[in-house]
């Protein structure tokens, strides 16, 4: 789970309800961890907004149940790409506000500024297209794994199957 950036907790909780192969409530989730029901109630939370649990509904029970992605490729793309997206929009924001001070700088420059200064606000609108090219790049990327067009480039195999490839 560190490796997406989201807690042990997440990843204790996820293998909790894998492994029940039902919905669970916070109570049982808090009396399975030893954790309190406002903990399991934030990390489930965090897990709806990761993409990697749904609440599910439950005949004959008031309670709000949570079940989690049974599909492993699944669960790995809404983590990665929950993950990107968020990364994406913020640095794009910071990019949009620095673009607007070098624009400004670049309006501000006269014939007397020196030679230094105007390059130097140059590279700077120069490395701003840089960071926007890469994270666009980045967007495409998740657009990729979310679609599922990535599985056409690199399809799931099962492990016979697999380990038939390696030998050739």
């Amino acid at each position: 789970m560190e490796t997406f950036g989201v807690s042990s907790t997440v990843g204790r909780l996820l293998g909790i309800i894998y492994m029940n192969r039902e919905a669970m409530t916070l109570d049982a989730l808090a009396e399975e961890t030893g954790m309190s029901k406002t903990r399991m109630s934030q990390v489930m939370r965090q897990m709806l907004a990761l993409n990697i649990a749904e609440k599910e509904f439950v005949k004959g029970s008031r309670k709000e149940h949570y079940n989690v992605e049974s599909d492993y490729a699944q669960t790995f793309i809404s983590l990665f790409t929950t993950n990107w997206k968020e990364v994406v929009s913020r640095n794009m924001t910071l990019e949009r506000r620095l673009r607007e001070r070098v624009d400004h700088m670049k309006t501000s420059l006269s014939s007397e500024t020196p030679v230094k200064i105007k390059d130097r606000v140059e590279a700077l609108s120069e490395e701003l297209d840089a960071w926007q090219a890469y994270y666009n790049w980045i967007d495409r990327l998740v657009y990729f794994f979310e679609s599922g067009q990535i599985f056409d480039h690199v399809p799931i195999r099962d492990s016979q199957k697999e380990d038939n490839h390696h030998e050739q």
